[in-house]
C-alpha cells in the first residue's frame, strides 16, 4: 500500500518486516513508547489529547509539549521543532498529520523538511490516521492523500515511524486493526513488546481486512470520502457562520472544526 501510493520508483521499499499489526492506535503508540528508552519526547499542542495520557504511564519517557500559535492557525511549526530539538535535547518527535483537532496539515516541501529532521537521528513518530481526510481546492487533486512515507530515503535506516489503521480512513473503529510502519529493528522490538502489553490484534478481522487494502478499493474510498466529508465540512461552516460563530482556523483536513467560543457571553464562553 505505501510502496504503490508513495514510493513508486524509489530503491528502498517496505516489506512485511517493516509492519507491525496492533489492536488500535493507542496500542501502537504504547508499544512505541515502551521501546524507545530514556528520552525526551516533544510534541506540539493542541494535538490529540490521548498522547499525554498514553505517554505518562511510561516513566522512562519524558513528554515535553510546546504550544502552537493561534495567529498561525495552529500549523505545525517546523522552525519551532528545530529549536526544541536543539534547546531541549529532544530525541523523539511525535506529531499528527493531518492534525487532530485543528484540521491543519503539512504536505509537499514542508512535510519533506519534517521528515528530513530524522537525518539528525531524531526519531519521528507520525500519526497519520486522517491521511485521507484532505479537502482539496483543485478538483483534479481529489483522491490524493498524504504520508511522510513519500519522503523517507531508506525505510530501514531513517528513524521514521508511521501509525495508521482502519479506524478513521476506513471508518472501522470497532475492528481495532491498526499498524505501525518503520525500520525493521523497530518493528521487531514492537512485535516482542506486544505479548505483554496488549496481546495483539484480532486475527479473523485482519484476514477480513485484506480485500479493503487493494489499490483499487483504496482509491475509490479516498475519492468518495473526500467528496462527502468536504460537503459536510462546508455545510457546518455555513451553519456556524449563520449562527454568528466565526471560525478563524478553517480545517483543510480531518473531520474537526476548531471553534473559538471566547467571544460568547457567560457562561457559554467557558
Amino acid at each position: 500500500m505505501y510502496n504503490e501510493t508513495y514510493r513508486v520508483g524509489m530503491s528502498s521499499q517496505y516489506t512485511f518486516e517493516n509492519v507491525c499489526i496492533v489492536p488500535g492506535g493507542r496500542a501502537g503508540l504504547s508499544r512505541v513508547a515502551a521501546v524507545v528508552g530514556d528520552v525526551y519526547l516533544g510534541f506540539q499542542v493542541p494535538d490529540y489529547t490521548a498522547y499525554a495520557q498514553s505517554l505518562e504511564v511510561f516513566r522512562r519517557l519524558v513528554p515535553i509539549p510546546t504550544a502552537l500559535e493561534a495567529e498561525k492557525h495552529y500549523r505545525l511549526d517546523i522552525s519551532q521543532v528545530r529549536r526544541d530539538i536543539f534547546n531541549q535535547g529532544l530525541s523523539v518527535l511525535l506529531a499528527s498529520n493531518p492534525r487532530n483537532p485543528t484540521g491543519q496539515l503539512i504536505q509537499g516541501e514542508e512535510l519533506k523538511e519534517l521528515i528530513g529532521l530524522s537525518k539528525s537521528k531524531t526519531t519521528l513518530i507520525l500519526d497519520e490516521f486522517y491521511s485521507w481526510y484532505i479537502y482539496h481546492d483543485n478538483p483534479e487533486d481529489v483522491g490524493k492523500s498524504v504520508s511522510g512515507a513519500a519522503y523517507i530515503e531508506d525505510v530501514n535506516d531513517d528513524p521514521v515511524i508511521i501509525i495508521d489503521g482502519l479506524t478513521k480512513n476506513w471508518r472501522l473503529p470497532g475492528w481495532r486493526v491498526c499498524w505501525v510502519v518503520g525500520p525493521k529493528n523497530v518493528i521487531s522490538a514492537l512485535s516482542q513488546s506486544g505479548s505483554f502489553l496488549d496481546g495483539g490484534a484480532n486475527h479473523p478481522l485482519q484476514v477480513a481486512a485484506l480485500p479493503l487494502l487493494t489499490p483499487e478499493y483504496i482509491q475509490r474510498e479516498k475519492i468518495a470520502l473526500q467528496e462527502h466529508f468536504k460537503m459536510k465540512r462546508d455545510h457546518v461552516l455555513k451553519r456556524l457562520h449563520a449562527m454568528g460563530l466565526k471560525v478563524a482556523t478553517i480545517p483543510h483536513a480531518t473531520f474537526y472544526i476548531w471553534l473559538d467560543l471566547s467571544r460568547l457571553p457567560d457562561p457559554l464562553n467557558k
